[in-house]
């Protein structure tokens, strides 16, 4: 089992019966190509390291993606994304080892199969070691301003429109949500977002929302915040949808619960299971597929469970 910072994992109460390797890589190599610079990123690299370093020497392409915690190998395999930008829009490859063949290889981001929070790495676990990746980067270029909280949070704060003030407003907006990792924070032992948000196509985005109006859980359609992703899918908030089936922020189910800042992530307030943990999960997500008809997908990886959905009955 090959492991990055260990920030997206979920290990069953019996542990991991093998080998785990850390990876630990370290390195940055940066070279010019057309007009932009490419850095190549060993995977041990701490990726939100390597977000400061580019914001400080005023690079575009990684701003949005600040507070993320794990190592650089971690962020094509997740495909990691954050406040409008995901981390496949900039890949220009990735080096990676052929667990099959033994073979280092190349991949270019076709060959990556980049989805949302999907790659070829995650739908073949144990296929690939990413080794490093590397990343196309602008110099002087604008930060990406698409997402409206972010907006508003570089609008509310005065300063200019810059790499550092969206870093800055980034930063305070993950830890208003407690996405930051900070020492005495209640939220702190959680794997972050527990669920990835549904992307549907819109007849089935339009049955979610009637069925909400149906329940009395919102007056107008026009209440449920959904966001067009293209290719005529809708994606809708997780934290949102869970929040709607009866599980407020805060629940608690013994030692384990719900962030009190956010719907989204599971929190582990100590002395209890993994098995707890996932059974929480479990009733969050039956009761979304009863109420809504929508199945949500965990995001994190799970080690030790065996074959098969973690959250099964």
């Amino acid at each position: 089992m090959l492991l990055g910072g260990g920030s997206n994992v979920v290990v069953a109460d019996s542990g991991v019966d093998g080998l785990v390797v850390r990876m630990a890589q370290r390195g940055l190599a940066q070279t010019e190509a057309d007009g932009g610079v490419l850095w190549t990123v060993a995977a041990g690299e701490p990726w939100d390291s390597v977000v400061a370093r580019s914001v400080a020497e005023g690079v575009a392409g990684l701003e949005c993606l600040s507070g993320i915690p794990g190592t650089a190998g971690a962020t094509p395999i997740q495909n990691v994304g954050a406040y409008g930008q995901e981390v496949s829009e900039i890949v220009e490859r990735v080096r990676v080892l052929d667990r099959e063949s033994l073979e280092v290889r190349s991949l270019e981001p076709e060959a990556c199969a980049f989805a949302y929070r999907d790659s070829l790495f995650r739908r073949r676990p144990g296929r690939f070691a990413v080794l490093s990746v590397t990343l196309r980067l602008a110099p002087g270029g604008p930060p990406a301003l698409r997402y409206p909280e972010l907006q508003r949070g570089v609008a509310d704060s005065g300063a200019g429109v810059t790499l550092d003030t969206v870093r800055r407003v980034v930063l305070a907006l993950r830890r208003a949500k407690s996405m930051v990792l900070e020492p005495g924070d209640e939220n702190r032992r959680s794997v972050g977002s527990f669920f990835v948000n549904p992307v549907l196509r819109e007849a089935e985005a339009e049955a979610v929302v009637e069925r909400l109006v149906a329940a009395g859980l919102v007056a107008e359609p026009s209440e449920v915040p959904r966001f067009e992703v293209g290719d005529g899918r809708v994606k809708l908030p997780a934290g949102w949808l869970i929040e709607r089936a009866g599980f407020p922020r805060g629940t608690r189910r013994g030692p384990v619960g719900l962030y009190s800042r956010h719907a989204l992530a599971l929190v582990h307030h100590g002395g209890g299971t993994a098995s707890a943990l996932l059974s929480l999960a479990r009733e969050i997500r039956d009761r979304i597929a009863e109420r809504f008809g929508v199945t949500l997908v965990p995001e994190p990886v799970f080690l030790g469970f065996g074959e098969g959905d973690p959250l099964a009955s």
